[in-house]
């Protein structure tokens, strides 16, 4: 039986994702195929490669940096969390990220980014983390408006939330018998029609109508998936864990407060349910 590990995006509610994977981290749970999507991605990596408090210690450490997250960054470059800075300064010079230990393990580690031209999801296993495979991560978490669009292989590409939000179905296509599937968004959460779909339409709608398209329609596609993922978990087949409330953390956050609350958060939720977790993947 293959057991995998399905993460969220949802911008920095992302370090409720860190705070769960940290917890298991630590407590020897291990996968063998694992799944992010934008946050989920960026944040994800860091369980491949074995480094327990990474995310949370680098988004300390950097929350109030231009470079890294700001509207500064965006005018001056385009994106609103600076890719320089995000993708190569701090994991090759600030915080390094273990390349090696990425390599050695075997759990596979895919991201999903939107293919902007189809409007479909494209999932991409990230075997190294280093060249393309940074700019995989990258567009996975590309928001709209908020980031330029992401080219690889001559194809364009930008948040993989767009297309698959909780790729369960995508971790069950490559023979995961059973998930944990991580949320950034309490149970019973249900989505509504974004709010900047005006604004999408208006900068992409020429030229990209199929990723206005995925967009228009992604309340259903999420909401699709979410009753996708209850009737999965009633089957025995995934393992949820998500935040009792709503996290208090916006998009962009500078509060070291919230982000280290949400990612309390996160682990608490993971410490409760861990023996019941250990009893799901069979490793107690």
């Amino acid at each position: 039986m293959k057991f995998g590990l399905v993460m969220e995006g949802g911008a920095m509610r992302g370090l409720f994702t860190a705070g769960v994977t940290d917890l298991l981290m630590e407590n020897g749970i291990v996968f063998d195929e694992s799944v992010g999507v934008s946050a989920g991605a960026c944040f994800g990596c860091n369980y491949k490669s074995g480094q327990n408090g990474r995310a949370i210690r680098y988004n300390l450490r950097f929350h109030d940096e231009k470079r890294y997250c700001s509207w500064s960054s965006y005018f001056r470059t385009g994106d609103v969390f600076g890719a320089e800075f995000c993708y190569h300064t701090i994991p090759e010079k600030l915080d390094l990220f273990d390349f090696d230990t990425y390599d050695s393990n075997p759990m596979s580690f895919y991201v999903v980014a939107t293919d902007i031209n189809t409007g479909k999801a494209v999932y991409h296993n990230c075997r190294t983390a280093k060249g393309d495979d940074i700019e995989w991560i990258r567009a996975s978490a590309s928001m709209p408006l908020a980031s330029r669009i992401v080219r690889i292989g001559g194809r364009e590409f930008l948040d993989g939330g767009i297309s698959d939000s909780i790729p369960l179905r995508f971790m069950e296509s490559i023979g995961c018998e059973r998930n944990v599937v991580i949320l950034t968004q309490p149970r019973g959460y249900v989505k509504a029609q974004s709010r900047i779909l005006s604004l999408v339409k208006l900068r992409y709608g020429r030229k990209y109508p199929e990723l206005v398209r995925a967009f228009a329609e992604r309340p259903k596609m999420y909401n699709d998936e979410l009753h996708y993922i209850s009737s999965a978990e009633k089957a025995g087949r995934a393992f949820v864990i998500a935040p009792p409330e709503k996290l208090p953390i916006g998009h962009i956050e500078h509060d070291t407060d919230k982000l280290l609350e949400v990612y309390r958060t996160g682990r608490n939720t993971a410490r409760a349910s861990l023996a019941e977790l250990r009893r799901f993947l069979g490793q107690e």
